[in-house]
């Protein structure tokens, strides 16, 4: 059937006005059918009429920020569906306003504001949101997919978004984020806020296979006790680790918390309050303090608790502004759900979102099966040697190293944001008198080759007047997005080897100011 000559000529406009902005800004325009996003929306963003994003646009490849929102500029009209495949840095120093009748833009923000039906997926190598966040105002029917945003500031420099590595306000509808890592490098004494906050009216939004680390704050529903018309939120198969409170906060609606696994939550998790009521089921809770209430506050929210499991759990005492649900967590309302869900078991949990959350898992989720892990005791990291005296594991101040030669000499590195007046380099200069910090008492730091190189275990070794400071770790396949390995304090480090382009040591916690003078690799 043929379309109406003012269709179609909208439509050749919309294209040519595209290929206008990639002429211009580096976009690259591809079929529908070769976006990389991959399943259907799931939890209250299936509501409402449903969230697909782009689906059925045109799909356009951006590798800047200014390129993204090129791309949103570029379409026949606001409402126009566009799948935007992301796949690089996106940073304040490639991310700059750009007009159009389809599109409200800023600099220095990906701002997705006054329009609907669009899918920014990470692609090929990753997509990497640096100091950069995501805003949703005004907009509807949005799927964010695959990506990395880090380090997001509201205060210091170079600041974005008011500090929210995702933030939605003001008449939002229908968003699914999936398959993302929202992470910061400490709390808002930092210039952090929060990784994933909805306010002013925000309603239908699901957070999936998610990771969000190493915060002050892990997000919030409604901005004030007065903010309670947002709601109807699930959060399912998401990581919350090193999340000091918001995990989330909820003032008024609905929240559905199910298979998440939260580890290291610092004063407190779930904060229901101001009438918000919570079903939280089938989760694990490990290593963390007060993971479910209502805090800082006497307006009471509820809950509907059944299936999770609490591992190493610590309650505070009740108070006139502090009302934990346990330890003996019991239901004070009940939340029916209105769409359909078959949760995994609580003792699923944690190997499931371990092997499905995050960016760079190949979007992949849960299929049912699982490997059961009932609560065990913690293994012994490198600072706590299992005692074995024909064994002994080396000390975090006189680690021995691995024969052969280090790889890091010659190598590249990058990481988080660093302390003034240190620097990446001196992680592999051989050097023991310089060193790299990171800006606050958590960060990342990596070792990087031009070509696939096989490691099997790395040195950390600390400054001379900071041994021991470094606690809590993880040591990544920044190529896989894989753990290879964790534990406490600094020192030799052994695991399978793995050949990769970029290994990654992630500051979990630490006492004072961490200080990594040699960051060694080897083979063997």
């Amino acid at each position: 059937m043929r379309q109406p000559v003012t269709r179609r000529l909208q439509a050749a406009l919309a294209t040519l006005a595209l290929a206008a902005v990639a002429a211009a800004g580096g976009i690259v325009l591809s079929a529908p059918e070769a976006s990389a996003a991959t399943g259907s929306a799931t939890g209250y963003a299936t509501q409402n009429g449903g969230t697909t994003g782009g689906a059925g646009g045109q799909t356009v490849r951006a590798t800047t920020g200014t390129a993204i929102h090129a791309a949103l500029c570029g379409r026949a009209a606001d409402s126009t569906p566009i799948i935007i495949e992301v796949e690089g840095t996106i940073n304040h120093g490639n991310t700059s306003k750009v007009s159009g009748d389809s599109c409200n833009t800023a600099a220095g923000v990906i701002e997705l504001k006054q329009i609907s039906n669009v899918t920014i997926v990470g692609v090929g190598g990753g997509a990497v949101f640096d100091q950069i966040g995501i805003h949703i105002r005004e907009s509807s029917n949005i799927i964010i997919q695959n990506v990395t945003v880090r380090n997001v500031k509201k205060s210091g420099s170079p600041t974005s978004n008011g500090g929210d590595a995702i933030g939605m306000e003001s008449g939002v509808r229908n968003v699914w984020v999936d398959h993302t890592t929202l992470e910061a490098s400490g709390g808002e004494s930092e210039g952090y806020d929060g990784l994933f906050d909805m306010k002013a009216d925000t309603r239908y939004v699901t957070l999936s296979y998610s990771i969000l680390r190493n915060s002050g704050r892990g997000g919030l529903v409604g901005s004030s006790e007065s903010d309670v018309s947002n709601g109807f939120v699930t959060y399912h198969h998401n990581l919350y680790e090193n999340i000091d409170s918001r995990a989330p906060l909820l003032r008024g609606g609905v929240g559905h918390m199910f298979n998440n696994h939260y580890v290291r939550i610092n004063s407190s998790g779930i904060n229901s309050r101001a009438g918000a009521r919570a079903k939280v089921e089938n989760n694990y809770f490990e290593d963390s303090k007060d993971v479910l209430g209502t805090f800082y506050t006497d307006a009471a929210g509820y809950w509907q608790v059944s299936g999770n499991t609490l591992d190493n759990v610590t309650w505070s005492s009740p108070g006139s502004d502090n009302n934990p649900a346990g330890p003996d967590m019991k239901s004070t309302t009940t939340v029916s759900i209105p769409y359909a869900y078959t949760p995994d078991a609580a003792d699923c949990v944690r190997d499931v979102v371990s092997r499905t959350a995050g960016a760079g898992k190949g979007l992949k989720v849960s299929d049912g099966n699982c490997t059961a892990q009932p609560p065990t005791e913690p293994t012994p990291g490198p600072t706590e040697p299992t005692p074995d005296p024909t064994d002994p594991t080396p000390g975090p101040t006189d680690p021995t190293p691995p024969t052969g030669t280090n790889l890091s000499i010659g190598a590249g590195s990058d990481g988080s944001s660093k302390a003034s007046g240190t620097s990446f380099g001196h992680l592999r200069d051989g050097d023991l008198n310089t060193y790299w910090s990171p800006a606050g008492s958590t960060g990342h730091a990596s070792i990087k080759w031009d070509s696939a190189t096989a490691v099997s275990s790395v040195v950390i070794r600390e400054a001379a007047g900071s041994a021991g400071s470094i606690g809590a770790w993880r040591l990544l396949d920044a190529d896989a997005g894989t753990v290879l390995a964790s534990g406490d304090g600094a020192g030799t480090i052994s695991f399978p080897r793995t050949t990769l382009r970029k290994i990654t040591f992630e500051i979990v916690s630490s006492t004072g100011s961490p200080r990594i003078a040699e960051y060694e690799t080897y083979t063997s």
